[in-house]
């Protein structure tokens, strides 16, 4: 073992690790290849300050924990050192003494970029050099994520999207993903892919969200040269890429960041803080500046080193509150005696501030399911800071709504129209996620009532009003063909069932309403202010149709749409429009292309001098049973 200048860290880096401001300790700490006094090797560095000894054990000194130690630097925690001939693909792990009860334990690196094959838990020694191709998207893709670009995104489990039967079912690998994916998303117009976590976790049916190594994708499809190639195709196919992120909570398994050098060193130590209740997982101490730099660190890694275009962030609701999923006497109140997390407040705050200077063309995504205030508006107004939020108050009101005998919903219509009252208080965006299709809840088709033909009409209208609500769009593998099973990490999608008209009609469905959405101004540039949205008519729960006006930046984008929640064809249903003329009729979920019935209004409507719903002109138009159907005004 070598020491002299064997370090990648300046007393720079360590003061401002120890400060809790250091955001690419991926540089420095960890391990990486070297050349030392002319010597090939790897330089090794992992924070344990509580250690008594820390060596270096792998497959090239028999896993002996002797033969390696590492030295600490300073008062810093930080263990260093380097092993001449250990190159690239090495496995190891370190072995950790601690000060208190001689406590000892093998742990993988938290900060390695890759790891061995799961069950195997050893860290792998790997270098992250790559040539990418995605030079015009990553110039461009300001634009691609702005607030007012179209954004519809499709979240995507990698290991159950698509398997391979013929080969033991396996896994689709990275690369195999880029060219079938990619092909999948451009056919179907969505703007943006989103992946479940894909760092690495040790228990696959945790989904990625139980995760041991946050520097390193997992090594189940592939090398992380793999990965990048699976982005850098994406992006050159003009395709965006946001990873879920997981700063909220980790898993107890020996060798991951739990009880790391016989301390609660990542975690808090008071279990009333330290243990997530519902997830029997471990919760970040965020009072302690090295994991703030370590979280902070592993955000900026995946926007620089993978290109990443978005981080959409997990949990945030508990991480928010001290008394998330804990009963009374269970949690420890703040020094206001109130129930927030001052600690995960600041946080998320300085994450979100980080980001967004340090990449300020991608954008940050809250996972909150409260009413917490100003969660995507900026931090110097009082925010929280992120770019957008899911709207988790729409997807529950409005699948109790789907869900009810359409005979039943005109008692119910304030679920579809109640959004409206608070649209705009956040960047929302529309999500219909994985955590509606699994734990029994069912398929978003097996949720829809009626029988058969009505289940698959319900499915195009809930996915047609989705799209023409304001805010951005997230839909889960296999809504957009009406999957009929309950989603299951183990299986791919049902693609078998593409084979029926019923399936393809509803694909056919969204890819058109795709294509549609990113054609028209009107359903994005205003997505979240009041100017962009206009009711006609709200109130009509006897006939439980809603009707609205979508608005771009010109008169001329203004789209009409048009929802019946009913199975009953409204013929002569007379609504009112802002101006005379001829309005086509687009895009009509009920079209037999689609598996509906095909009523409709042969290509459009006439407008006439008869006031109604306060505008001077009307249509009169047949109205689909449960459809969606838009309009936009084609001139005098």
């Amino acid at each position: 073992m070598k020491h002299n200048n064997a370090t990648l860290l300046s007393n720079d880096d360590i003061y401002l690790f120890n400060e809790g401001s250091h955001y690419r300790i991926y540089n420095m700490l960890g391990a990486h290849n070297q050349r030392i006094n002319g010597e090939e090797g790897t330089y090794f560095a992992v924070w344990a300050p509580n250690a008594r000894q820390v060596s270096v054990i792998g497959n090239f000194n028999n896993w002996d924990k002797l033969s390696h130690p590492l030295m600490t630097r300073g008062q810093s925690g930080i263990w260093e050192g380097f092993v001449p001939g250990v190159c690239s693909g090495s496995l190891y792990k370190y072995h950790i003494t601690s000060h208190f009860q001689n406590y000892q334990v093998e742990k993988a690196d938290p900060l390695s970029f890759y790891a061995e094959l799961s069950p195997g838990t050893a860290s792998v020694v790997w270098n992250l050099d790559y040539a990418w191709g995605d030079h015009e998207w990553m110039c461009n893709r300001k634009n691609n994520n702005a607030l007012d670009s179209p954004m519809s995104i499709y979240e995507v489990h990698p290991g159950s999207w698509r398997r391979v039967p013929e080969e033991g079912n396996r896994f689709l690998t990275y690369r195999e993903l880029a060219v079938s994916l990619t092909e999948y998303i451009k056919q179907m117009g969505f703007t943006h892919v989103e992946f479940m976590p894909i760092m690495e976790h040790p228990f696959y049916g945790s989904w990625g969200y139980q995760i041991t190594g946050y520097f390193a994708p997992t090594s189940r499809y592939g090398e992380p040269q793999d990965f990048m190639y699976l982005v850098d195709y994406l992006h050159q196919h003009g395709i965006g890429v946001i990873l879920d992120w997981v700063p909220s909570h980790f898993p107890n398994d020996e060798h991951g960041l739990g009880f790391f050098d016989g301390t609660h060193l990542y975690e808090h130590q008071d279990p009333q803080k330290g243990i997530h209740p519902e997830w029997n997982s471990y919760i970040f101490n965020y009072t302690r500046n090295e994991v703030r730099s370590f979280l902070l660190s592993n955000a900026l890694f995946w926007l620089d080193k993978y290109h990443v275009d978005g981080l959409r962030v997990d949990a945030v609701a508990s991480m928010l509150y001290l008394d998330y999923g804990r009963k009374k006497g269970q949690w420890i109140p703040n020094k206001y005696g109130g129930n927030e997390n001052l600690d995960a407040i600041y946080f998320i705050r300085r994450f979100n501030e980080v980001v967004y200077r340090e990449y300020p063309d991608v954008q940050t995504i809250a996972e909150e399911s409260t009413a917490w205030p100003m969660v995507s508006r900026p931090v110097h107004i009082g925010g929280l800071g992120f770019g957008l939020k899911w709207d988790m108050g729409w997807m529950h009101d409005t699948l109790v709504y789907m869900t009810k005998n359409p005979l039943y919903r005109k008692y119910h219509h304030s679920n579809i129209t109640f959004r409206l009252m608070y649209a705009f208080s956040e960047n929302f965006v529309l999500s219909l996620s994985h955590d509606e299709v699994v734990y029994g809840k069912g398929s978003l088709q097996g949720k829809m009532p009626g029988d058969e033909w009505q289940k698959f009409a319900n499915l195009r209208l809930l996915l047609g009003y989705m799209y023409a609500q304001p805010g951005k769009k997230l839909l889960f593998m296999g809504g957009e063909f009406g999957q009929i099973k309950e989603w299951s990490h183990d299986e791919s999608l049902q693609w078998h069932l593409l084979q029926y008209q019923k399936h393809a009609g509803v694909k056919k469905w969204m890819e058109d309403l795709g294509m549609f959405y990113r054609s028209q101004p009107a359903f994005y540039q205003i997505d979240f202010s009041p100017e962009g949205f206009e009711w006609i008519e709200s109130n009509d729960n006897q006939n439980s149709i809603i009707s609205f006006i979508r608005k771009g930046r010109t008169a001329e984008d203004t789209l009409l749409v048009v929802c019946n929640f009913t199975p009953v064809t409204r013929h002569d249903y007379q609504i009112g429009v802002p101006v005379s003329g001829f309005w086509q009729e687009l895009l009509n979920s009920d079209a037999l292309i689609y598996g509906g019935s095909g009523q409709g209004n042969l290509g459009g409507v006439e407008a006439v001098l008869l006031s109604r719903h306060g505008r001077p002109f009307s249509l009169t138009i047949t109205v689909p049973p449960l459809a969606t159907v838009f309009f936009k005004h084609a001139g005098k």
